[in-house]
C-alpha cells in the first residue's frame, strides 16, 4: 500500500477482528516525525512513547520534532536525516521509537496479532527499525522487494539484544568487497533486560526459485511465505526472462511468472496467496490449494480505516463504478528498479503534466542507492534526483527518464506532504492492486463507503472456519 496507508488504525481494526493486521514500516520514521510536527493530533504518538522503555530517548524524539499551536500549522516540515553507512544516533533513536510507536498503537487494547512490513531494497535502516518493532512486541515481520536472506539471523540477534550487522549492496563495488551497517541495541537499551519474543518472518516471493533460496540459504528460520502475483499493488517482481511490453508499455507477465503451488507445498512451510483474492470465493480457492490464507491490500486501502486521503478513495471508487479506473504497472516510476503499480488520477504524479511540472528534488532520500566514487569513498544517488546531480555522481542519464519521487509522493498520499521552500507542494502518487472487483459486493454505488471490519465480514462470510485465516492488511 505504500507509506502509511496500512497505518496503526487500520491494522488495529483488522487485528481486533481476529486477522493479522500489518502496519507499514516503510518510511515510518518520517511519518512519525511529520505527525509530531503536525501537532500529534489526538496525542497518539506521545501516548505510545510514554510506554517506550527508555523515557529519555522518547523525550528527545518529542523535543526534536513536536510542534504545537501555530507552529504545527507551518507549511514546511523539518526533514529527517538521511541514512548513511555510519551510525547517526539521533536518526537511530527516531527509527527505533517510530517503529515502536506504530506497532504499540496497533496492538493497544486487544490481544490480536500485529505484523510489520518492510522493503528489503531500503536496506540501511532495517536494524533499528526491526528493533523498535520488536520492543513493541510485533508478532510477524514481512518483507519483499528483494531477497531478505539476512533478516532471520538479524531477528535472532535482536531478540536477545545482541549487536548485529547487515550487508549492503553498493553499486560499482569490487566483487570481493563487502559493505555493512551495524547496530548495537545497547545504544538504546544499555541495561540488561529479558529477551524479546522473536517474531515470525514471512518473506514475500513471486517464484518457486526464490522460495527455495529463502528456505535453504536464509541466516535463520523463516516461518512461511507470501506468494504474490503480478496484479498485487505496490512494488512487483519483474517478469521472468526478457522484458516484453504490451501496447500500453506495461510489462507482459506469462506462464513463467505463475508459481507452481505444488512445489511450494513441497517446501513444507505455510504460505499465503496475494493478488486478487478479495472475495469469499477466491479465499476458498486459495484454501483448496493448501494455502494457510491470503494477503489482502486493496480492499482495506479503500476502506474508511486506511491512511489514504479520503478524496482519493472516493475518486478511485467513483472511477471503478464508471469502469474508468486505470491501474498501470509502471516499470520506471519507482527509483528502486522494481515495477510499481500506479493509479492514473489527475493531480497526481501519474498525470504527465503534473509530473513534468514538479522540480526534481531528493530530500526524503529513502530510495537512494549507495555507490563507490572514483576515490573509493561511498556516495549516494537516486534516479529521481535532479538529472545533473545524478549524472555528476556517475549515473546514466537514461536511468532518470520517467523516474518519480515516490518517497515524497507517497507521503503526500497520506496527507503529510512537504511544502518546498520555493512554493511547490508535493503531489501524491497512489498505488493499488489491479483487482477491485470486490467493490460492488461492498457498496451499492460510487457514493458508498465501508469500514475494514465490514470488509472482513464480507470476506469471511463464505463459511465459518474461514475466520481462522490470517488475512493480511499489507502495506
Amino acid at each position: 500500500m505504500g507509506i502509511g496507508v496500512s497505518d496503526w488504525r487500520l491494522a488495529k481494526v483488522v487485528s481486533s477482528c481476529g486477522q493479522l493486521g500489518v502496519v507499514s514500516g516503510t518510511g515510518i520514521d518520517i511519518v512519525i516525525a511529520r505527525r509530531l510536527q503536525r501537532g500529534d493530533i489526538g496525542g497518539h504518538v506521545r501516548r505510545a512513547l510514554s510506554h517506550f522503555p527508555v523515557p529519555d530517548i522518547a523525550q528527545r524524539v518529542i523535543n526534536r520534532y513536536l510542534r504545537e499551536g501555530d507552529a504545527a500549522k507551518k507549511p514546511n516540515l523539518k526533514l529527517v536525516p538521511a541514512y548513511t553507512l555510519h551510525i547517526n544516533k539521533d536518526l537511530y533513536e527516531l527509527a527505533v521509537c517510530a517503529n515502536f510507536v506504530e506497532v504499540w498503537l496497533a496492538r493497544e487494547g486487544h490481544k490480536g496479532l500485529v505484523g510489520i512490513n518492510y522493503l528489503e531494497k531500503i536496506q540501511i535502516g532495517h536494524l533499528p527499525a526491526l528493533y523498535g518493532a520488536m520492543l513493541a512486541g510485533v508478532h510477524y515481520v514481512l518483507m519483499g522487494a528483494g531477497i531478505p536472506l539476512q533478516i532471520p539471523g538479524v531477528i535472532d540477534k535482536l531478540s536477545i539484544h545482541e549487536p548485529t550487522s547487515y550487508k549492503i549492496a553498493v553499486e560499482n563495488s569490487a566483487p570481493d568487497s563487502t559493505y555493512s551497517v551495524h547496530f548495537d541495541p545497547a545504544m538504546i537499551m544499555p541495561r540488561p533486560i529479558e529477551p524479546l519474543n522473536r517474531p515470525n518472518f514471512l518473506p514475500i516471493v513471486s517464484s518457486v526459485t526464490l522460495a527455495n533460496v529463502m528456505a535453504t540459504k536464509a541466516t535463520g528460520a523463516i516461518n512461511g511465505f507470501i506468494i504474490e502475483g503480478a496484479i498485487a499493488g505496490g512494488h512487483n517482481a519483474p517478469p521472468r526472462g526478457k522484458m516484453r511490453f504490451d501496447e500500453n508499455n506495461e510489462p507482459i507477465y506469462g506462464e513463467r511468472d505463475e508459481v507452481d503451488l505444488e512445489q511450494i507445498r513441497a517446501i513444507g512451510l505455510p504460505f499465503w496467496l496475494a493478488g486478487g483474492y478479495a472475495s469469499p470465493e477466491k479465499i476458498a480457492e486459495a484454501l483448496a490449494t493448501g494455502a494457510a490464507g491470503v494477503q489482502l491490500g486493496s480492499i482495506f486501502a479503500l476502506s474508511t480505516d486506511s491512511g489514504l486521503r479520503p478524496e482519493f478513495k472516493h475518486e478511485i471508487i467513483r472511477r471503478a463504478f464508471d469502469s474508468d479506473l486505470e491501474v498501470r504497472t509502471d516499470v520506471l516510476a519507482s527509483p528502486s528498479g522494481f515495477p510499481f503499480k500506479v493509479v492514473s488520477l489527475d493531480e497526481t504524479l501519474s498525470h504527465p503534466e503534473t509530473y513534468q511540472a514538479r522540480p526534481r528534488i531528493c530530500d526524503v532520500t529513502r530510495l537512494r542507492h549507495p555507490f563507490v566514487r572514483e576515490d573509493g569513498t561511498i556516495g549516494f544517488r537516486c534516479p529521481s534526483e535532479p538529472v545533473a546531480d545524478y549524472v555528476k555522481k556517475g549515473g546514466k542519464v537514461e536511468d532518470t527518464l520517467g523516474r518519480k519521487c515516490i518517497c515524497n509522493a507517497l507521503l503526500s498520499a497520506i496527507d503529510l506532504p512537504q511544502h518546498q521552500k520555493y512554493g511547490y507542494t508535493e503531489h501524491p502518487i497512489i498505488t493499488l492492486g489491479q483487482d477491485v472487483s470486490f467493490l460492488p459486493s461492498m457498496i451499492k454505488d460510487e457514493n458508498g463507503r465501508y469500514s475494514a471490519s465490514e470488509a472482513i465480514d464480507y470476506l469471511t462470510g463464505v463459511r465459518a472456519d474461514v475466520r481462522e485465516l490470517s488475512c493480511v492488511s499489507l502495506s
